[in-house]
């Protein structure tokens, strides 16, 4: 089983914490489709007769495409793909883009598979939604989920982000509350970072945004972790919450190794054995594809890599680590690093390395100091 992600690269407007690639401007909207109908049809081989479990359309805002678009995407994907086994279809989108008229062509496309969406809520405080510069409001936040739900979608995923400067822990906890209380199955939750060259960066340099608070980000995790594990959810991975059973398929699998394929400008791509991705320019791209050729990058994985990667992403997850799925030497590496940890960060019981609710706070650290 494989997944596909498709990219797509447009956002009405710019949020000044984001390092994705996207275009404010929609002027090649049009050629960027006719651009990724070619990809499908050039990358027919590379999953290799894999059968289809997951179809991601991430971004950028996907929801600026129009049914139609959808439909000639989803079409095309069928042609070179067997889709017959697909569990998760899942479409992010912003509040704003989720009128009650758009709905119904949501609606219209479940034949397709269409089961799941990701919506980019990030907070339920205007003060805090101003400050990343996102396009909707508070209520087109709350208003947008209900309508969803009211249509029938219950596999529905939400994007929250703590340790913003606007957001004191109160606020914190009412942002939780209200999720609890509109019963969504799954919850993404992630620190506000700023990344460099981000328009957010640019702000903090020049005094023109308040800074991220490390201290209050850390605090506001804890608080997360807590009321998350009291209202009946899981953290199967540091960053996703959900009930019991409703897991994201497609990132899981990301998690645990599987092999995906990358459409659109900046996509990723993995087969096992090495990783690829995407020019990150729609003019590049859309120029490439018309001359059929793919404009990516490649790394062919070492040894070392693979389980560098492996150790990364099996920590994060609540399942773990098996250290015996590692040869010997190895595994006597991974352990005699482990002494170097602090031993309140992790457990290890018959074999398997996970990480105690402190422990993720410092996942990257600990992941680095595990590798061979």
């Amino acid at each position: 089983m494989a997944g596909i992600y498709i990219h797509i690269p447009f956002c009405k407007q710019a949020c000044h914490y984001c390092n994705f690639y996207f275009s404010t401007s929609l002027g090649n909207k049009e050629k960027f489709v006719q651009a990724l109908l070619k990809e499908i049809e050039l990358s027919k081989d590379y999953l290799e007769g894999e059968k289809i479990e997951t179809i991601y359309f991430g971004g950028g805002t996907p929801s600026l495409l129009s049914k139609n678009e959808i439909e000639a995407i989803v079409e095309k994907l069928a042609a070179y793909h067997d889709l017959s086994s697909l569990k998760e279809f899942t479409f992010e989108t912003n509040p704003d883009d989720l009128s009650k008229e758009r709905i119904k062509e949501f609606e219209a496309l479940k034949p397709l598979g269409l089961n799941r969406f990701s919506i980019g809520v990030q907070s339920f405080f205007d003060e805090d939604l101003k400050y990343m510069n996102r396009a909707h409001n508070a209520e087109e936040a709350l208003s947008s989920i209900k309508r969803v739900q009211d249509a029938g979608f219950d596999k529905i995923t939400i994007d929250l982000i703590y340790g913003t400067p606007t957001m004191n822990d109160e606020n914190w906890l009412k942002n939780l509350q209200t999720t609890f209380e509109l019963n969504i199955p799954h919850i993404s939750s992630y620190a506000l970072t700023v990344e460099a060259k981000t328009t957010l960066d640019n702000r903090i340099k020049k005094g023109q945004s308040l800074p991220v608070n490390e201290e209050q980000a850390a605090r506001q995790f804890k608080i997360l972790q807590h009321e998350m594990k009291k209202a009946g959810y899981e953290q199967y991975e540091i960053s996703n919450f959900a009930k019991p059973g409703k897991y994201a398929v497609h990132n899981s699998n990301y998690w645990s190794g599987k092999k995906y394929l990358g459409l659109g400008p900046s996509a990723h791509s993995y087969n096992g054995a090495a990783r690829r991705w995407n020019v990150a320019n729609n003019v590049s791209y859309i120029q490439a594809i018309g001359m059929g050729t793919i404009p990516f990058e490649e790394e062919i994985l070492t040894a070392a890599q693979i389980v560098n990667e492996k150790i990364m992403t099996s920590i994060r997850t609540q399942w773990g680590l098996r250290i015996s799925d590692f040869e010997f030497r190895i595994e006597e590496l991974i352990l005699g690093s482990l002494k170097t940890i602090d031993p309140s960060h992790y457990i290890l019981e018959e074999d398997v390395l996970t990480l105690t609710d402190e422990g993720k706070l410092f996942a990257d650290a600990i992941a680095a100091t595990l590798f061979i």
